[in-house]
């Protein structure tokens, strides 16, 4: 059985071996260096007052994936923006869904009106994760160079917690 909880310090290890492993396959997200755990800890607790993060977890409390929101110098104030990663061989098992539903809640809890994604144009995993959620689009970035020189397009989806 799978459960979703608050990311902590004590996870960090364990995440960013699941971050690295999908930068080094390749081709869905927008990192392309793997980060060692107190760099991508100093990314998931920046801003702690505007951020949160959670972790699924399976049975034998094995971490199965992470979403991260925290604000974006892009978005304006009463939105922020939104990381999923899931374990490499694990998609398609409600992990992401099940992280959705406390990252919605953190969300609302934090003062946020509507989520951002930032989705490399070529990761229909990603595209097609966010749509299943209820994610618009509402913005294409073009050309933008990655870490590693390499270019894409990025398509960003928003998703509204409140009523409008």
């Amino acid at each position: 059985m799978m459960s979703v909880r608050a990311g902590a310090t004590a996870d960090l290890r364990e995440v960013a071996d699941l971050l690295n492993d999908i930068i080094l396959a390749g081709g869905t997200s927008a990192l392309t260096t793997p980060l060692s755990a107190s760099a991508l800890g100093d990314w998931l607790n920046a801003n702690r007052d505007r951020s949160a993060w959670h972790v699924a977890t399976g049975p034998q409390g094995d971490i199965l994936g992470f979403q991260w929101i925290g604000p974006w110098d892009h978005l304006p104030s009463n939105a922020c923006d939104i990381g999923t990663f899931v374990k490499i061989g694990q998609i398609k098992l409600g992990i992401g869904s099940s992280l959705f539903e406390a990252t919605c809640d953190a969300a609302l809890d934090l003062g946020y009106d509507w989520i951002n994604a930032n989705i490399r144009a070529d990761n229909s995993g990603g595209l097609a994760y966010y749509q299943s959620r209820g994610f618009r689009i509402w913005d294409r970035l073009e050309g933008v160079a990655l870490s590693n020189g390499h270019i894409v397009d990025k398509i960003l989806k928003r998703y509204d917690l409140r009523d409008t």
